[in-house]
């Protein structure tokens, strides 16, 4: 679901993928899609990332494993949702294949997210029933440092291009996160030090499905944010993306598991 604000007015709208419920027919079983600008990940390179999905079985956003019953995702990806209608799949890099299937028994929301401006947009899905942890299911490392810039990956399975479909393969993609200062150049004051922004080129970036999923820093593997909003207009048009910081929010994130 990455969220498309209008730049100023900051008028959301959804850039997850619709949440039907039935197998999304748009998913391109063997193209070679990907990503804006990005690849097919490794199989078992990111044991941490699931798809978050419709009971009929559409990946809509994603999300990362904080344990085996708990899921790192957006808060925009989740509210208005019912336990019935969200869950997970996890453990494997396509959408149609393998890995582990669970539904959900608790949605968490911040207590403090804004819909309007898409402050604090992280929340935590707890499953029905715990993953069976191991191989190509792990839980993710969480950055606790406020990083600045460095490589990071972004993982998804969202849109490859504005008017895409989803691909079936899971899809990483090589960027930077930028300074703070960086990004308010081109968000202004829509951006605050509890979000981070990454940016590589124009043509490279998230898009429609990829709402909720983790972009990690390239060297230690630790989630340093949540993919939140992109510029309303399309996907990788030359602006940054904007994910909710990690680092900011690990005391909620901690109360949110233990609660």
């Amino acid at each position: 679901m990455l969220k498309f604000v209008v730049v100023l007015a900051l008028v959301a709208c959804a850039i997850a993928v619709p949440a039907v419920d039935r197998v999304d027919p748009r998913i391109d079983i063997n193209g070679d899609w990907r990503v804006v600008g990005g690849s097919n990940a490794p199989a078992g390179a990111h044991p941490f990332i699931v798809s978050v999905r419709s009971a009929g079985g559409a990946h809509f956003c994603g999300g990362s494993i904080l344990n085996s019953v708990n899921i790192l995702t957006a808060a925009h990806c989740i509210i208005g949702r019912s336990t019935a209608n969200t869950g997970v799949l996890a453990g494997t890099n396509t959408l149609n294949s393998g890995g582990q299937t669970r539904g959900s028994s608790r949605l968490i929301l911040h207590g403090s997210y804004n819909p309007s401006t898409l402050a604090n947009d992280i929340a935590v899905i707890r499953l029905s029933s715990g993953l069976a942890m191991g191989g190509n299911t792990a839980q993710v490392s969480l950055n606790t440092a406020n990083t600045g810039a460095v490589a990071s990956i972004l993982i998804g399975w969202g849109r490859t291009c504005t008017n895409c479909g989803i691909p079936n393969a899971l899809q990483q993609l090589a960027t930077n996160t930028i300074t703070h200062a960086q990004c308010q150049s081109s968000w202004g004051g829509s951006v605050t030090t509890l979000q981070i922004c990454a940016f590589i080129r124009s043509g490279a970036g998230a898009c429609n499905g990829d709402s909720g999923g983790p972009l990690v820093q390239t060297s230690n593997r630790a989630q340093l944010g949540v993919v939140s909003f992109g510029r309303a207009g399309g996907c990788a048009i030359g602006w940054p993306d904007v994910y909710a910081r990690v680092s900011s929010y690990i005391n909620w994130i901690t109360s949110a598991v233990n609660s």
